[in-house]
């Protein structure tokens, strides 16, 4: 959410400065009415009727702004080496961060040969920043774009502009909808009143007989249509339009692999359509929560590269996710947050498991539901927890579907996968000397660094669990060099 808006720009005698802002105060507080006019507009002495005597009532005090601009200042309208470019940074006390794109325009008309701007917004600091960033930028872009074709920032003398910005000077300005910085608004959007004087007000900027809306006021529309309804559509003048529209940003998709198994979240087949691309939905139909992508891609007559590329575009829209092959030799664990979530039926979490893993037209009782999933452990496979239950009174596999109570336990949370590798001392140190060879030309060997984990060496060599520990003892290595761990 947009906290703050405001337009910046460097005057050649104050500096850095604010220009517009919204809402008021959210940068800096204005303090364009001058003493003259708070003389005008309030008595400065007591009025008496009679015996009675009526004090002016006080002021209301005025909001803290945001951020400190004068510890900002510098990187509000940086150097020349930073504009042009996006920059963000945080205030001291680390509460909201500002995006800003300054911008440094290069022309002999202006004073110094120079002019810079910066549209900035004002953010939290633990809000997501990528969606702003385009907006930020399409801001800069426009209204330097609009500077260059008619001088839409900068048609009136640097000193004279100066006098009527925010803190500068002693004339009122007044905008519609943007609080305009002075105490009661004139009537209409951008007039202005100074020793008698009446132009139309541009931003700040004298433009007579102007149409254009004043900048406060685009300000203040850009940051109520952003935060109320994530896009714009704003006309500055008869030639000029501000279109902008947030869009979510999603992270990068997880890398997919060949040992992986994706799971579907909605009805894919409801969602396909004809003019999909044909890979996508060759893949899609072979998308049962079982088979692993490798087997995927052969069953749907694509290659490996195509088939997770697919899959990394449904991970992008957040229709499937990706689970581990599941074994009955592979191990699991509970995860502290899931399980204490699980035994607390957090969410009714307990019947919704009961009605997806019970086997027949009877539920597993709760109570049997959380002895199960609370006695996966670390070393303990699954075929070991399976007699461990049948030993204790209870045919597991009569009355759960244990494929199933897994996959829920790892997509809720409630259990991790704990995976298996091997690890070669020989191999290692043959890596770190960079003189590592297959051992008597086995490929397996290159598994034997402990950074791939079972699950792939199943799915690339096409063995399984057993075959794999009877190739490793085969391998000729010293005895004692290779060690199987589980984490």
């Amino acid at each position: 959410m947009i906290q703050g808006i405001f337009y910046a720009r460097f005057l050649l005698q104050q500096g850095p400065k604010i220009v517009a802002q919204s809402p008021p105060d959210c940068i800096v507080t204005p303090t364009s009415v001058s003493s003259s006019n708070n003389q005008a507009l309030s008595p400065t002495a007591p009025t008496t009727t009679g015996a009675t005597t009526t004090a002016p009532a006080p002021a209301p005090a005025p909001k803290p702004p945001l951020i400190d601009f004068d510890v900002l200042r510098e990187y509000i309208i940086p150097r020349k080496a930073f504009c042009n470019r996006f920059i963000t940074v945080q205030d001291p006390e680390g509460r909201y961060a500002v995006l800003g794109f300054p911008v440094l325009i290069t022309h002999a008309k202006y004073p110094r040969n120079e002019f810079i701007f910066n549209f900035g917004l004002v953010l939290d600091a633990d809000a997501e920043q990528a969606s702003y960033e385009r907006v930020v930028r399409r801001l800069a872009v426009t209204f330097a774009e609009m500077e260059k074709q008619d001088e839409y920032l900068s048609q009136q003398e640097t000193e004279d502009w100066s006098r009527r910005g925010y803190g500068l000077g002693g004339c009122y300005r007044g905008g519609a909808g943007a609080g305009g910085g002075g105490a009661g608004a004139g009537a209409g959007a951008g007039s202005s009143t100074c020793a008698g004087e009446e132009k139309a007000i541009v931003g700040g900027v004298k433009k007579v007989g102007g149409e254009r809306r004043p900048i406060e006021s685009l300000l203040e529309i850009v940051r109520e249509d952003l935060n109320n309804y994530g896009e714009c559509m704003i006309p500055v003048d008869d030639a000029n339009t501000i279109n902008m529209k947030l869009f979510p940003h999603h992270p990068p998709p997880p890398l997919v692999k060949g040992w992986h198994v994706p799971v579907a979240k909605t009805k894919l087949a409801s969602l396909v359509d004809p003019t999909w691309d044909l890979t996508l939905q060759k893949v899609i139909a072979h998308i049962d929560g079982v088979s692993d992508v490798r087997r995927i891609a052969f069953q749907a007559d694509v290659s490996l590269d195509l088939a997770t590329l697919a899959l990394r575009h449904l991970l992008r829209y957040d229709v499937i996710l990706l689970l581990d092959l599941f074994f009955f030799g592979s191990c699991y664990a509970p995860r502290a947050h899931g399980i204490h979530d699980f035994v607390a039926d957090a969410d009714g979490m307990q019947d919704e498991c009961a009605a997806y893993v019970s086997c027949g037209p009877v539920k597993v009782p709760r109570f049997r539901l959380v002895r199960l999933m609370t006695s996966f452990c670390v070393g303990k496979s699954v075929m070991e927890w399976i007699r461990g239950h049948q030993e204790d009174g209870f045919d597991v596999l009569r009355f759960v579907d244990v494929r199933r109570l897994v996959q829920f336990g790892v997509i809720k949370g409630c259990l991790y996968r704990v995976h298996k590798y091997v690890v070669s001392k020989q191999y290692l140190a043959a890596l770190a000397t960079g003189q590592a060879r297959p051992a008597g030309g086995d490929p397996l060997q290159k598994y034997t660094d402990g950074c791939h984990s079972f699950d792939q060496i199943i799915t690339e060599q096409n063995l399984s669990d057993a075959e794999i520990m009877e190739r490793l003892k085969h391998l000729p290595l010293p005895n004692g060099d290779l060690t199987v761990f589980y984490r």
